[in-house]
């Protein structure tokens, strides 16, 4: 008998790594695919490329921009998706006017950081808003968040950034969601709070809102224990 399929989507700058807690304790029951998106500097030619690895059906799992891909999935292809899974993560179209352009000058500070002193020492910069601040001192952390960093190019971070500022409005979307979802958080993460997650929870007809106690914007890597078993239970669901 065929295994269930999960795919999950990576955010900026992640790879394989984030999930792999994750996959290790699903992995006995399940078959675990994790996108690639290589060069691809759109969020649905994101989604197009995560699907190329997938069957008819599959549950799918998206964190941070993989949050965001996993909407553009249920834009063009929601009969495909048996479970939704959306991470720490948001929905809204960038800002306009001034809060817009201010976010866009601070992500390419941080291009401009990369390209000049290399991913790893951008990075370093990175991650303060990105991990609970009782862990910037822990090393078997925060380490391998760098490492992981590291592996991508100031190209590749530069065709992510492009996606994230032409990022569209995903309301409709959540409203015409109708599989089982899990909407879950780190309960201090600053560049995702909480409160986006209640909305989002409450656009999704029947979703279920988890928040992780003592975790920032990296949840997978921060709270990993915690979050496969909120993923068990969701992928129990049916």
């Amino acid at each position: 008998m065929a295994r269930d399929i999960v795919l999950f989507l990576p955010g900026l700058l992640c790879d394989r790594a984030v999930w792999e807690p994750q996959i290790a304790a699903l992995s006995a029951r399940y078959d675990c695919l994790v996108a690639d998106y290589g060069s691809a500097d759109s969020l649905v030619a994101m989604a197009h490329s995560a699907l190329g690895r997938t069957p008819a059906r599959f549950s799918l799992v998206g964190h941070s921009m993989g949050g965001r891909v996993a909407l553009e999935i249920m834009r063009s292809v929601p009969e495909r998706v048996a479970r939704l899974a959306l991470l720490d993560t948001g929905y809204q179209a960038r800002l306009e006017g001034e809060a817009g352009e201010a976010e866009c000058r601070k992500r390419y500070r941080l291009l401009e950081l990369a390209s000049s002193e290399g991913m790893r020492v951008m990075g370093r910069q990175w991650v303060q808003g990105m991990v609970h601040p009782d862990r910037l001192q822990d090393t078997g952390l925060i380490d391998p968040i760098l490492a992981m960093i590291e592996r991508k190019t100031p190209q590749i971070f530069a065709a992510q950034i492009r996606a994230l500022l032409d990022r569209p409005s995903a309301e409709a979307v959540l409203r015409a969601i109708r599989c089982p979802t899990l909407v879950l958080c780190g309960r201090q993460d600053g560049w995702s709070p909480l409160s986006r997650h209640e909305q989002m929870r409450s656009l999704i007809t029947g979703a279920s809102l988890a928040v992780i106690e003592d975790s920032g914007h990296m949840v997978t890597l921060e709270r990993p224990q915690p979050v496969a078993a909120r993923l068990e239970g969701w992928l129990g669901h049916l």
